[in-house]
């Protein structure tokens, strides 16, 4: 195992990869082709970079830190496919043409930079392998109970932990294990891209709160209706948001949009 040693105290929340075999085999997990345009947030000390770069890739590496940013620049300046960015991801317009994300994010910021990358489903995000911590990953690929954000996320990708990573794969080790997240874009999504903020705005009135669903949803679907829904969707009138699952909420969601037309 390879292990690359670093002569300055990481940002805080992240925690760096260490063997150089381990970010080649995510990389290979993340299938990314020659080609193909990749965006890592927060490159590091360019570990998984360089995992990137040998498969002629396009990288775009976005480091918020000055000193990292400074040393990706000295390593990989030589590579005309790579781009390296001193920015924060929250200030980073996303490509406008198709792309993929490979990045081990910041523990601490994780949540924030995958809402930010999957809120808006005409973002045009194929792909994305990410590192996080394993309790966040564990939360939001759960079929059940649901969440707001993995529930909206399932319009249109696929969500699933393809591996599982020991603190002690990371310089410095966090305290707790990471996760591989990925999301994949559906074939056959659920809805239209299109009706990503109407579908938000839909969900977030009902997962407002502890309330049973038929409150969360009764500005939109009366009580006789979710009556006549609910034993057709295969979910009771006594369940919770969390209780439902992504093809339950897109066949509700539906049935709006019908009645407004």
């Amino acid at each position: 195992m390879a292990v690359r040693q670093r002569s300055f105290a990481a940002p805080a929340g992240q925690h760096f990869l260490r063997s150089k075999r381990l970010a080649a085999d995510l990389v290979r997990e993340a299938e990314v082709a020659r080609g193909d345009l990749v965006v890592e947030i927060g490159g590091g000390t360019g570990v998984l970079t360089q995992a990137l770069v040998k498969t002629g890739a396009a990288v775009v590496v976005i480091e918020r830190d000055r000193a990292l940013a400074a040393q990706l620049r000295t390593r990989f300046g030589g590579h005309p496919s790579i781009a390296v960015i001193e920015d924060d991801v929250a200030g980073y317009g996303w490509p406008t043409e198709p792309f993929a994300v490979v990045a081990n994010l910041p523990f601490v910021a994780s949540g924030s930079i995958l809402a930010r990358l999957l809120r808006d489903p005409l973002i045009p995000l194929r792909r994305a392998n990410v590192i996080v911590q394993w309790e966040l990953a564990a939360k939001h690929a759960a079929v059940w109970p649901a969440t707001l954000r993995s529930i909206h996320w399932r319009a249109w990708y696929d969500v699933a932990i393809v591996g599982r990573l020991h603190r002690t794969a990371f310089t410095p080790p966090p305290s707790v294990d990471a996760a591989v997240l990925q999301l994949a874009r559906r074939a056959r999504p659920r809805m239209s891209p299109e009706l990503g903020a109407a579908y938000w705005e839909f969900l977030s009135s009902a997962f407002d709160g502890r309330a049973p669903i038929r409150r969360g949803v009764r500005s939109s679907i009366s009580p006789l209706q979710l009556k006549r829904l609910a034993p057709t969707l295969g979910f009771g009138l006594d369940s919770y948001p969390r209780d439902l699952d992504a093809e339950q909420w897109s066949q509700l969601f539906a049935f709006t949009q019908e009645r407004a037309r």
